[in-house]
């Protein structure tokens, strides 16, 4: 693996080089491949501790940082914090006290304030992963998303990837679609208007039917799912006519079929809302890889990432 100058913490995307997204997706592959040994854990991490801290409900993202620290023989303590603990405030300093006493090598963060994870990172010597703030950031989803596509397409400069759903709620939208125009992936957007926020980047065009996503011709159709606990209020008529209008099933599978597209999703999927059973058998699917990649992407930061702790 060729090295790089390591940094404290991974926050977000707006912050990383194309330098710096290049190794990670560098060093991810021979962590993928580390998967089909028959011993599957190096010693990279071995006398580091990870700390898992979510404050928000996460099986998906906090297993895969967790399968990822194991592999590379760290130490890994989860932490489940229950919403009505969650703290502001005063008392946030003093759960960071807490954090900085365990001396815990690396921190990964979920909250659902956007910021949180930053002011972790500027109190304590862990290096600080943000697993998803508020509607903000979630880096590690968007470069798992984009080596995932890089995979399908090596020549993926210039081509193009539909988002469709709940975009204003979204921190994996927000982060995944910077990242993806970044690598000079064209972005689109299809989804209610009350969900798709004017102005968030002007990168990205905006749809408004299949037929016109489809006209467009997209090489990769990214789903996601309705985040009905983050809405305050009501933003569509109802759950059939969503999936109605903007659900992926067999009509649309047919057409994705016919220009080749992939199908992706950040998980966990709702069937019979964002996409049906059906359709969840399409054979250019690459949610299985997503998850996959996910462990492999994040084992390649946690090798990168430099707590000051290492200075002690």
């Amino acid at each position: 693996m060729s090295e790089l100058k390591p940094r404290k913490d991974l926050l977000d995307i707006e912050s990383l080089s194309l330098e710096e997204i290049e190794y990670i997706f560098e060093n991810a592959a021979p962590f993928k491949q580390l998967f089909q040994r028959s011993v599957k854990k190096v010693p990279t991490l071995r006398g580091k501790t990870v700390l898992n801290l979510f404050y928000e409900p996460s099986t998906r993202t906090s297993s895969s940082f967790e399968v990822a620290a194991s592999r590379m023989s760290a130490d890994v303590t989860n932490f489940t914090v229950s919403s009505s603990s969650v703290v502001k405030g005063e008392s946030l300093l003093d759960t960071i006290e807490t954090l900085q006493a365990m001396r815990s090598d690396y921190i990964v963060i979920r909250h659902q304030a956007a910021g949180v994870p930053g002011i972790v990172a500027k109190h304590t010597n862990a290096s600080v992963l943000n697993a998803g703030d508020g509607y903000h950031a979630h880096p590690t989803q968007a470069l798992l998303d984009s080596m995932t596509f890089r995979e399908v397409y090596p020549d993926y400069q210039g081509r193009k990837v539909v988002i469709v759903g709940d975009i204003l709620h979204s921190r994996v939208a927000r982060s995944t679609s910077m990242l993806f125009n970044k690598l000079g992936i064209e972005v689109g957007v299809l989804g209610p208007g009350s969900l798709v926020p004017e102005g968030r980047h002007d990168f990205m065009k905006r749809f408004h039917s299949w037929e016109d996503v489809f006209d467009w011709g997209p090489d990769a159709v990214y789903l996601l799912r309705v985040q009905l606990e983050r809405q305050e209020g009501q933003f569509f008529p109802s759950i059939a006519e969503y999936h109605k209008m903007y659900g992926m099933h067999s009509e649309r599978v047919a057409r994705m079929r016919q220009l080749g597209a992939y199908l992706m999703h950040p998980g966990p999927v709702n069937r019979g809302v964002e996409i049906t059973d059906e359709a969840m058998g399409y054979e250019k699917s690459l949610i299985s890889t997503q998850v996959e990649n996910g462990i492999a992407v994040r084992m390649a930061v946690l090798h990168w990432l430099k707590p000051e702790t290492d200075k002690d």
